[in-house]
């Protein structure tokens, strides 16, 4: 058998045996979304001069063409109102968004893409799309679904009520020494 000349060394493969299976499991696990992530932030910059989050965004928009409010995008993307604020800004000096004035509370604003936005999206989404099935492109359709199906699973049980996932919003406490 033949070794691996350039064997890839990440956070999971620190671990001895005798740590723990599940922890082992999460850092491979967050390794990759570390490795894709940071390949579709190159490639989005590299090919279309645009950055993640605000492809986010668009993305978001995308989905809801009658647009959102800052503050549902906010929740939606788990960034702060001013990181949004200024997205929304850089993307409506490039015409790709627009604020329409909310008719129910004059204070608000919606979001939407403008005709080119949409164009500009569409065109971006179809390159990422190819860009993750390449990425995914070492496993079969089979093994795609089982993977889905266990982190399904994964994900239900961390929103499973009484489930100590920490997922519950609450802040840290410092511990006091």
């Amino acid at each position: 058998m033949k070794e691996d000349s350039n064997p890839v060394f990440d956070m999971e493969t620190r671990l001895t045996q005798d740590d723990h299976q599940s922890l082992r499991l999460w850092l491979r696990m967050l390794s990759c979304t570390v490795m894709i992530e940071g390949e579709i932030r190159s490639r989005l910059r590299s090919e279309f001069g645009i950055t993640l989050p605000r492809f986010d965004l668009m993305a978001q928009l995308e989905r809801h063409p009658e647009g959102l409010r800052m503050g549902e995008l906010s929740k939606r993307m788990m960034v702060t109102g001013g990181n949004i604020t200024g997205i929304t800004d850089q993307l409506e000096q490039e015409k790709l968004v627009t604020r329409v004035a909310d008719l129910k509370d004059r204070r608000a604003y919606s979001v939407k893409l403008t005709p080119a936005g949409r164009r500009a999206f569409k065109r971006m989404a179809a390159v990422h799309e190819a860009w993750i099935a390449d990425m995914f492109s070492g496993l079969q359709a089979e093994q795609k679904s089982k993977l889905f199906e266990l982190l399904s699973q994964v994900k239900t049980h961390l929103h499973e009520p009484g489930t100590d996932s920490g997922l519950d919003n609450k802040p840290l406490q410092e511990e006091s020494t």
